[in-house]
């Protein structure tokens, strides 16, 4: 009897030490993603991305009357006016004022220059769409632009949330009226 109640208050104590951890140990997942989401993923934007530049590749064949530029950015762009008299084009911190418009793929007008208005944007100092941020870095004063931007280069999975859908190619008309450069900004000041 005696012998029982020793070892029952020390079986207690050895269980309550060896139930008792230090710290918490972190808990594993069951189971183990196998990439195959990012996988479909890459596979989808690999086949937009296809079905874009042949549809944009099918406007450039059949306007031939116009020479069309391919962007190391990975747009296209033709000239409507060139300036051939400057060679500044804007830079990081420059001061720009230029207007333009969005249209489908098919050439229905989305929004209009005027629904825009003219737009003053400090290159690559603002939000704007990567696009027309990187096909006004092309431009010069005066030069009028048409650009025909992917979807990645307008306005990406989720479109603009009004208007332009998701995964939607535009053309863009852009018209760069003025550029003051970014030491000409700060003289100024």
């Amino acid at each position: 009897m005696m012998l029982k109640k020793v070892y029952l208050p020390l079986f207690l104590l050895i269980s309550l030490l060896i139930g008792c951890k230090s710290s918490p140990e972190p808990r594993y997942p069951k189971s183990h993603k196998s990439g195959s989401f990012m996988k479909e993923s890459a596979e989808r934007n690999k086949k937009l991305a296809k079905r874009e530049h042949a549809s944009i590749l099918d406007i450039i064949e059949k306007d031939s009357t116009v020479t069309y530029y391919n962007s190391p950015d990975g747009f296209w762009y033709t000239y409507k006016t060139k300036n051939e008299n400057d060679s500044i084009t804007p830079t990081f911190g420059d001061k720009v004022v230029f207007e333009y418009d969005i249209l489908s793929l098919d050439g229905d007008t989305i929004y209009t220059k005027e629904e825009i208005g003219e737009t003053i944007y400090y290159i690559d100092q603002e939000r704007m769409i990567t696009g027309i941020r990187q096909g006004l870095q092309l431009m010069k004063e005066n030069e009028s632009v048409t650009f025909l931007f992917p979807s990645f280069k307008a306005f990406g999975f989720y479109g603009d949330l009004d208007r332009i859908g998701s995964d939607e190619p535009i053309i863009s008309n852009v018209t760069l009226k003025t550029i003051e450069q970014k030491s000409k900004i700060s003289e100024n000041e």
